[in-house]
């Protein structure tokens, strides 16, 4: 799958998130998560782009590897994603092969839905608020129009091009403490 996806600061997530609502979306949930990070000597994520984690969403769990990030503008990578039963059990294999966790990001996600759009406000401990915005697919056709979908919500939103990050939470917490 492909994740394409656009992410922003927000300053005030209340105004952002009634504009969201004025725009039509629809909230579909509240989620705490809780993403621990992993890294090898032998295969290091930072040079390569890549990201491999485990998710906790409240009582469920996620194995996720998230490859390069595929262009200049937006975090759009090549995304996989399993549901796991025993998140204990999935670290100990990672340990086994030679990964170790680097960090944890724990988060608060309030999501929402309009037409193909998947719209999360994040609060994240340690970082502030954000907004991403994504669209899931299976591959790369229609890659630049459904990137210009989630573009043309965010000046709707009247947030700035300019003002998009590229960064991952995990690599602003890094950055932030290393």
């Amino acid at each position: 799958m492909i994740e394409i996806e656009i992410k922003a600061r927000v300053e005030d997530p209340k105004i952002i998130e009634r504009a969201i609502i004025k725009l039509g979306a629809v909230p579909t949930g509240i989620e705490n998560q809780v993403d621990t990070y992993y890294n090898a000597k032998s295969h290091d994520f930072k040079n390569t782009d890549e990201a491999l984690r485990i998710r906790a969403q409240d009582t469920e769990y996620f194995l996720t590897y998230k490859g390069p990030r595929i262009d200049a503008i937006s975090k759009t990578r090549t995304e996989f994603e399993v549901k796991i039963a025993d998140m204990v059990n999935m670290g100990n294999i990672l340990s086994s092969l030679g990964f170790y966790p680097v960090a944890s990001i724990v988060k608060k996600r309030k999501k929402y839905a309009l037409r193909d759009l998947i719209i999360a406000l994040d609060e994240v401990r340690d970082l502030g608020n954000f907004i991403e915005i994504e669209i899931p697919a299976k591959n790369q056709t229609n890659y630049e129009e459904k990137l210009g979908s989630i573009f043309d919500f965010i000046d709707n939103l009247g947030i700035s091009r300019s003002s998009t990050v590229r960064e991952s939470y995990l690599e602003m917490l890094l950055g932030k403490t290393g």
